[in-house]
């Protein structure tokens, strides 16, 4: 990613990672941060540096969808987090080639 913009502001998405970042760097396991690290492979393909924790034996995945069994809508929330960050991967992968 280019230095001028590290989570590319503006693009689909952008708003998760930002907030994700934050999460992960206060130690805080929440939609977002569980988000980065289910595409951390993807994201730091990219360029996004990424500081995870490694502490649990439980993979981001199940430990996301723990967090949202409360809500009734925990199945619609899971997948439209991971199509949110999918859609930023391929925008950022986008923007990449394009300038």
């Amino acid at each position: 990613m280019r230095e001028d913009s590290p989570t590319h502001a503006g693009l689909p998405g952008s708003e998760l990672v930002e907030q994700g970042l934050l999460d992960l760097a206060a130690g805080r396991e929440t939609e977002a941060a569980l988000v980065l690290e289910i595409a951390a492979p993807r994201l730091r393909s990219l360029g996004l540096n990424l500081e995870l924790r490694d502490e649990s034996d439980e993979s981001p995945e199940h430990r996301l969808y723990a967090l949202l069994s409360t809500r009734s809508d925990a199945h619609s929330r899971y997948n439209a987090l991971l199509a949110r960050i999918a859609s930023y991967a391929r925008a950022a992968e986008h923007h990449a080639t394009a300038g």
